[in-house]
């Protein structure tokens, strides 16, 4: 539970930080033996050939596989922090970190997915990179799966769609518990479960030239995988490290009715129960009724193994993380096209928005929290929320991004006041902590890190790192406990 101090702000524990993904930061993408990802056969945006954020067949797979470059494929680049990780964490550390949330690249671990035993080379690379989180005494989070999975597994049973991926992925969550036992204490399974209802980038299955239906099926059948590996996943962790905790991670949005008429609402609340299905699984450990009806609405029939059900059971999560970027609205007459936002809901005329159309609600972060406490009664970790934006850097290397700082202002202001409410929060990572390569369209302009980097949307610059005026600003509110905002 919360603790006393948490009625007038943060308890004095709470987990101050920064985000990332290995696809967006690493870089190294053909280092020390790592193996080819989904996250790197995903072209930017401009030369997608689908939908957005990476609709994949067997033709641009191929495609992907024979071109050895980066030039169409930045996430392969990332910001290089395999070889920046000493300077990026001492950055960190000055900002006062206490935790820091990254991702293993399972590919750099076991290259295809498929090996006996694991890349000792990617290993050692964690390995250093815990040491120095250590020196500072920085917490690691670890996120096991960050939109990204070996290539081979895709190649090989078109990703999560075959159960055949659950036992290659219980044997890399064993192999990095037993090996991490003593160094991590908090981990996550998948990185926005939900976003698997849109397709390749979580899933890892071809399903870009299938009918709407047949999609359906496919992104409910691998999210259902997904679910009984992330049991497994909490079955070993309380085996090897009873002491460690481990969290599921959903992209929350909140869904607003159009109007206060009865059917708006209804709607809403429909869209909502879509949004928190995937947490009812893996927090509650049991599908929830209202699904059977989308799904036989939708002609999605998930199959089960007898005891994929005992074991979502036995082991729910431990706590729930979710990112928090903007709300969404919807209506039964139709509402203002909000196709700016990540999620394509509808627009919210009482919001502003950022320069790349994401609706700014500072606000829905408080009621989403809330909600999150009321139906769980689990301990809450925000672990992503930032603002992206086109930076600019000044002769004298300064960054004025005071925009950036009113975002996390408003953001962490709402956040307090749920501490207030009651909800027992563990703690913020905001993404992110530098500069790195967009997950939505694979620019590097659109800049969301504290941390400027030199690197420009073709990969030119000198990848120095500069702090910008929010990476001060950042530093005085985790000294204050989030006390001193201005």
């Amino acid at each position: 539970m919360y603790s006393k101090e948490s009625i007038t702000g943060f308890p004095k524990d709470f987990l101050w930080g920064g985000a990332t993904a290995a696809n967006q930061i690493e870089g190294a993408w053909q280092v020390d033996g790592k193996g080819l990802t989904t996250a790197e056969v995903v072209r930017k945006a401009e030369d997608r050939r689908h939908g957005s954020m990476g609709d994949v067949n067997a033709d641009t797979l191929q495609e992907a596989i024979a071109d050895h470059s980066d030039v169409h494929y930045p996430k392969r680049r990332g910001v290089d922090f395999y070889h920046h990780y000493k300077e990026d964490i001492a950055l960190f550390a000055e900002m006062g970190f206490k935790v820091f949330r990254l991702s293993f690249a399972w590919s750099r671990i076991f290259p295809t997915g498929l090996e006996e035993n694991p890349n000792e080379a990617g290993l050692a690379f964690y390995d250093r990179v815990f040491d120095e989180l250590d020196k500072y005494h920085i917490e690691p989070l670890v996120t096991l799966s960050h939109y990204e999975m070996p290539i081979e597994l895709t190649k090989r049973y078109n990703g999560w769609l075959d159960r055949e991926v659950i036992k290659a992925f219980s044997h890399y969550t064993e192999t990095v518990f037993k090996r991490y036992k003593d160094r991590v204490k908090y981990w996550l399974t998948f990185n926005e479960i939900n976003t698997s209802a849109w397709g390749f980038h979580e899933t890892g299955s071809m399903d870009g030239d299938l009918s709407t239906q047949e999609q359906l099926q496919v992104r409910y059948q691998a999210v259902h995988h997904q679910f009984v590996a992330s049991a497994i996943a909490t079955k070993q962790l309380k085996e090897i490290a009873p002491n460690a905790k481990i969290g599921s991670m959903l992209a929350r949005m909140q869904t607003y009715p159009a109007t206060a008429n009865p059917v708006d609402v209804q709607a809403a609340q429909v869209e909502d129960q879509k949004n928190l299905f995937y947490t009812d699984v893996q927090a509650r450990g049991e599908y929830p009724e209202y699904m059977n009806r989308y799904f036989n609405e939708n002609g999605i029939v998930i199959n089960m193994s007898a005891d994929d059900e005992k074991i979502l059971k036995q082991y729910p999560v431990d706590f729930i993380s979710f990112s928090y970027y903007m709300t969404n609205v919807t209506g039964v007459d139709g509402v203002e096209d909000g196709i700016g936002n990540m999620s394509l809901g509808g627009r919210n005329p009482y919001l502003k928005e950022s320069e790349w159309g994401w609706q700014i609600d500072p606000i829905g972060l408080r009621v989403s929290l809330n909600v999150l406490w009321d139906r769980y009664r689990k301990p809450l970790f925000i672990v992503e929320n930032g603002l992206g934006a086109v930076d600019e850097l000044t002769a004298d290397y300064k960054v004025h991004d005071d925009y950036r700082i009113d975002y996390l202002r408003l953001h962490i202001e709402q956040m307090k006041e749920a501490v207030i409410d009651g909800v027992d929060l563990m703690g913020y990572t905001m993404w992110a902590p530098l500069d790195i390569i967009s997950f939505s369209t694979s620019e590097m302009s659109k800049r969301y890190g504290l941390i400027y980097v030199d690197q420009d949307d073709a990969g030119n610059g000198t990848l120095k790192r500069y702090k910008k005026d929010s990476f001060f600003w950042y530093q005085k509110v985790i000294e204050s406990n989030g006390k001193t905002l201005e």
